[in-house]
């Protein structure tokens, strides 16, 4: 399936479910993650605020988490820059202001600023994968551009509300692939 086909039908699905299912489904990517990851021995994780309107997975329970059980462990958040087609990564804390931008995604204002080179892993906001990991997001290419300033092995972990489909027929070589991939029901690794 392409892209394009794949995008349009994973955000139908998507906004289609009740708040109540993505909530269900967000504690048991986190679920995911905490089983199969070396959590406690990262210093930087790289995760995204969540677009409620677009239900996306619900990082909110998770970070709230990691503040309280593992203090060690920083965060760092995405800023869309004022070009549309660059981000820049900016330390959250829980005393971290946000403000909505545009999209209505929170950003932290006055925070400091994370290169990616710093980040030993990164949760990828996605709407569809493969079984080769191979992801579809918005389309703009921010994390393929992103990831690409990061260390060859920080950890690449997509996040997706559904399981993978076979093939994705137009993935091309600029295309990041994932490292592995969070599911509700597993993790994938590629």
């Amino acid at each position: 399936m392409i892209k394009a086909d794949l995008r349009r039908e994973a955000l139908a699905r998507r906004r289609a479910l009740p708040e109540a299912e993505v909530a269900r489904r967000s504690t048991a990517l986190w679920q995911q993650l905490r089983a199969g990851f070396p959590v406690p021995e990262w210093r930087w994780l790289h995760l995204f605020l969540p677009i409620p309107q677009q239900h996306e997975p619900d990082t909110w329970p998770l970070i709230r988490e990691l503040w309280a059980q593992q203090p060690h462990l920083q965060l760092a958040v995405p800023v869309v820059q004022p070009d549309g087609h660059t981000l820049r990564h900016f330390h959250l804390t829980p005393e971290t202001t946000l403000l909505e931008n545009r999209w209505a995604i929170p950003e932290p204002v006055g925070a400091a600023e994370v290169a990616p080179p710093q980040l030993d892993a990164v949760l990828i906001p996605l709407l569809a994968f493969d079984e080769a990991g191979h992801r579809v997001g918005y389309g703009k290419g921010f994390y393929d551009r992103f990831l690409a300033d990061c260390r060859p092995e920080a950890l690449r972990i997509g996040v997706s509300l559904e399981p993978p489909v076979s093939s994705i027929s137009d993935a091309w070589e600029g295309d990041v692939p994932l490292h592995a991939c969070l599911t509700p029901e597993r993790v994938w690794w590629f």
